[in-house]
């Protein structure tokens, strides 16, 4: 017991009790047992000596195991519905309110939300009991008993696996039907002919994120080296793409692809094996050695993108992929019955989880000769895991992904003509816009402060400055600047903005305020990026946009996720800059007062 006074709230006045009422209730809520009945009965053998006891099965009855698990389940369930449902009344109100128009499919999108937080909370458990053991093993035991060019390799293995087993990735690959081959046919082949090659893409860039993260881990490298190496050569495609009318559009699916990629799945499971071979290697003791990776699996995909993008590009011209699309709608046919909901929900689902269980599984017993320590608990886990995916998936079909495309096709009415909202637009041109502003804002900063990685980030962060960086300047820096980050993404497409315009002077800006910071604030900048792409946020922000970009005819609502990524780099790096400011005035004036009292 910790010997500290109560405070002054605990010393109560004590509540007179009629000892007739305390023997009354200690008869109704206490029942005696004899000791013997709590005592094993043990049986002699022939030698008359006690044999070993063996406790038979606990068994409960349904009512004991409903007991047992629904405070816990309750808890998980109100964990991943408070950045839900948040979200949700907020896009309804908004909706119904400011814009004066019904949500349509309201029961549809109820029931895809209330799906999205029992699959969240499904997945998120059956990774914590399930794939997290797979990746703490390889990590403690792949350095020791498998050579460097082997740890690499898994690595790199891994990356690919966890891409394809992000819960976002699947918003991602529904928003081809969104696109105009017309308007944008590169966009449109890539997410609908090449879907397969851009995850796996995408994922190559994570492995390779992951090869260098181990790398940085074991010889204890600085970051800025690795930004710099980066971010510079991003940059240089990016104005090159920029340069190209028909690549142009790619650019906002390449930047937000880096976005999807740091979820609760990459991240942790990325994590784990990095940390877990630096602690092996005994180089783990930094208190910054969890730091850089996420940076580096939100960059190396957008480079990989690009990369693909000019692949294409230089194979088929937009004019063949223009009519190769028309000679597809002649000839479509009636899907066949996998390729309808729910079963493509149930596929994807197991096509997700089951490959990367496999790869882990082959990794831990067949090179590093190890078992898994409770067998049954991570098979649960697993189970969970897919059972998660699949409801997660459905909820992203009939929830989040329409009540943002519903939200995003709305709010434009605020400020021009939409089809099938009446009287639009409902405010002058400049009203609207600013109606927009605030709305996209406000979407991002509670979204943001809702995550639950952000709340472990900033715990993180102000336990290793010291308190210097505190738990809420860390949570409102990165929550303002995913809010304007939003609204930036919102005004590009408002505006038809080209996306280089907007992330070539924002990388540039974080490239000066990297070299200004110092290693630690330059870490925690870096990775703060990662924290506010969610499960919840990445499919209804990427909806959002690409319901916006239909409404006002733009070209692609891609580019969102890219802005709210480098605005939360800003702005916790000039943050940085400030505490680090403050910290050098204090320890001056600390200085200054040692040396008067000496003289």
């Amino acid at each position: 017991m910790d010997d500290k006074p109560l405070p002054e709230k605990a010393h109560a006045k004590p509540v007179r009790l009629r000892y007739g009422d305390f023997i009354r209730e200690v008869n109704l809520r206490q029942q005696q047992l004899s000791y013997n009945q709590l005592t094993p009965h043990l049986e002699p053998d022939l030698d008359g000596q006690y044999k070993d006891y063996r406790p038979g099965q606990f068994s409960l009855s349904k009512i004991e195991i409903a007991r047992l698990i629904g405070p816990y389940v309750g808890v998980k369930f109100i964990e991943q519905a408070r950045s839900v449902v948040p979200l949700a009344i907020y896009l309804a109100l908004f909706q119904l309110l400011l814009l004066r128009s019904t949500i349509a499919d309201s029961w549809l999108i109820t029931f895809g939300l209330f799906a999205a937080i029992c699959g969240l909370m499904l997945f998120m458990e059956g990774l914590r009991l399930g794939l997290m053991p797979f990746g703490e093993s390889i990590g403690n035991n792949l350095p020791k008993k498998s050579p460097l060019w082997l740890v690499l390799t898994i690595a790199m293995l891994l990356g690919i696996g966890v891409t394809f087993a992000e819960p976002a990735i699947g918003a991602l690959q529904s928003a081809g039907a969104i696109v105009d081959v017309n308007k944008a046919p590169y966009l449109w082949v890539l997410l609908n002919e090449w879907t397969d090659v851009l995850v796996l893409c995408v994922g190559a860039g994570v492995g390779l994120a992951t090869v260098l993260g181990t790398l940085r881990f074991l010889q204890g490298w600085s970051l800025k080296p690795y930004i710099y190496a980066t971010v510079i050569p991003t940059l240089a495609l990016t104005i090159h793409l920029s340069a190209n009318d028909d690549l142009r559009v790619v650019l906002g699916l390449a930047w937000d692809c880096g976005a999807v990629t740091t979820g609760p799945v990459t991240v942790p499971l990325v994590l784990s094996l990095g940390i877990g071979i630096a602690a092996a290697a005994g180089k783990g003791n930094s208190s910054l050695s969890g730091f850089g990776i996420v940076t580096l699996a939100s960059l190396f995909p957008v480079i990989a993108v690009m990369s693909l993008g000019l692949y294409v590009a230089s194979t088929i011209t937009a004019a063949e992929i223009i009519a190769a699309a028309g000679q597809i709608t002649t000839q479509a046919s009636e899907p066949n019955w996998w390729e309808h909901s729910p079963a493509t929900e149930i596929i994807g689902g197991i096509r997700a989880i089951v490959p990367l269980v496999l790869f882990l599984f082959f990794v831990l017993r067949f090179i590093l000769n190890e078992r898994l320590r409770e067998t049954n608990i991570v098979l649960l886990g697993l189970v969970l895991c897919v059972l998660g995916m699949i409801v997660f998936s459905l909820g992203l079909t009939y929830g989040l992904a329409r009540l943002g495309a519903q939200s995003g096709g709305t709010i434009p009415a605020a400020f021009t003509l939409v089809a099938g909202v009446e009287a639009s637009p409902l405010y002058s041109l400049m009203i609207g816009i600013c109606i927009a502003m605030v709305f996209a804002w406000v979407l991002g900063f509670f979204a943001t402060m809702a995550e639950p990685a952000l709340n472990a980030l900033g715990m993180t962060v102000e336990t290793l400055t010291s308190g210097a960086f505190k738990k809420r300047t860390l949570m409102l820096a990165v929550s303002t600047g995913v809010g304007v980050g939003i609204t930036l993404g919102v005004l590009k497409i408002i505006f038809d903005l080209p996306l280089g315009y907007l992330l070539v002077p924002g990388y540039t800006v974080a490239l000066i305020l990297t070299w200004l910071s110092n290693e630690e604030f330059v870490n925690i900048a870096w990775d703060s990026a990662g924290v506010t792409t969610g499960p919840v946020t990445v499919p209804l922000v990427l909806a959002m946009g690409l319901g916006f970009g239909q409404a006002v005819s733009a070209v692609e609502g891609f580019g969102i996720l890219s802005m709210a990524s480098i605005s939360p780099i800003i702005a916790v790096l000039g943050t940085g800059l400030v505490v680090q400011r403050k910290a050098q005035l204090r320890t001056r004036q600390l200085e200054q007062q040692l040396v008067e009292k000496a003289e």
